[in-house]
């Protein structure tokens, strides 16, 4: 928890920006781990929905596979233990469903999947509980792990629309807009309280996207942000010197 109140007090301006090589779509959400970037993304007029391997710090594209399911094609925030990925792919409109998929972090092959009577639209994965949100969300589910079962299902009272979620510390963060202002915040899991909250910019040169809009990781004392959709720029941001 401390080294996250660090980051967070520390980290205002992007540290690195790294430029990723070819297509993204519309980009979702990102993990990072051992100089690689893993991202979710969706094409909507195709209807495909794709999870994308990036080298770092080159930004080359190492991999991509599909990951759409009949009508859900819409992939969203996702996070990682340490042998799975865990992504929630839903259709792409409120209050439909989605199937929450377990991919293998070396193959990227699909392992097993449970569906959801909603659109989830990020995950987060803690030791025995995956923590997700539906969209914009406004509830915030939490099902026991591996199985899916749902225990318990509660009103987040956050006013920020979270795009991409992580379970870190032994707490919840979340990252997203309310439309004007960007914010990444950390939750208390069990009551959903806001412990902190930061706000940030707006990326700089061409598109002046809130840098919180899309996908976001903490990984090794550093904030990854992912807000544009391609050409695609992955943002850094780490402590101070």
């Amino acid at each position: 928890m401390i080294s996250l109140l660090l980051l967070f007090a520390l980290a205002v301006d992007p540290q690195k920006t790294i430029a990723l090589e070819g297509e993204t779509y519309h980009v979702q959400g990102i993990v990072v781990a051992d100089q690689r970037l893993y991202v979710t993304s969706v094409d909507r007029p195709s209807r495909r929905g794709f999870l994308f391997e990036f080298e770092l710090p080159s930004g080359k594209r190492l991999r991509s596979i599909e990951i759409q399911d009949g009508d859900r094609y819409h992939p969203g925030g996702f996070d990682a233990d340490a042998d799975s990925f865990w992504i929630p792919v839903a259709e792409y409109k409120k209050l439909s469903s989605a199937v929450i998929q377990k991919r293998n972090r070396k193959t990227l092959a699909l392992e097993a999947s449970f569906t959801v009577d909603d659109h989830i639209g990020c995950v987060a994965v803690a030791k025995d509980k995956l923590y997700g949100g539906n969209w914009d969300a406004r509830q915030i589910y939490e099902w026991s792990k591996p199985a899916g079962k749902l225990l318990q299902k509660r009103d987040n009272p956050s006013s920020i629309h979270y795009q991409d979620c992580k379970f870190r510390d032994g707490k919840l963060l979340g990252a997203g807009t309310d439309g004007a202002t960007g914010a990444v915040e950390i939750l208390d899991p069990a009551t959903l309280k806001l412990i902190r909250r930061v706000e940030y910019g707006k990326t700089p040169d061409r598109k002046q996207t809130l840098y919180t809009h899309e996908g976001m990781d903490v990984y090794k004392g550093k904030l990854y942000l992912l807000p544009e959709d391609a050409p695609s720029r992955l943002f850094v941001f780490a402590p101070a010197p």
